[in-house]
């Protein structure tokens, strides 16, 4: 998505889980918002479709907007539905995946 389409959506009352669309067999993402300071992601799981464990330099929060899916931080696994949110801290090691197919947003903050 190019920095116009972005603009677009700037002062619009928007629904996120609409903004992005389940694939079959497949993760889709969209960015909302790129800035240096950090970003906004919106992504879709199909069922059983996940990303495998890793760390990012910089702290997370995750948003479920529809669907369920588990998540595993530092070694603890939590089960996530639409609603609910989870901070994943700086260089924590953390993996995904769809209990269901599911949409999260993803804010990432850099500074």
């Amino acid at each position: 998505m190019t920095e116009n389409n972005r603009d677009e959506l700037k002062g619009k009352v928007l629904h996120l889980a609409d903004l992005v669309e389940y694939q079959e067999g497949a993760v889709a993402s969209r960015m909302i918002v790129n800035k240096p300071v950090g970003t906004i992601t919106l992504f879709s799981f199909d069922e059983d479709e996940g990303l495998s464990e890793h760390t990012a330099p910089y702290d997370a929060v995750v948003t479920i907007l529809d669907g369920e899916c588990e998540v595993w931080l530092s070694g603890e696994t939590h089960m996530m539905n639409a609603g609910d949110t989870i901070i994943f801290p700086a260089n924590a090691p953390h993996a995904l995946s769809a209990v269901t197919r599911f949409k999260m947003m993803l804010v990432m903050i850099r500074a």
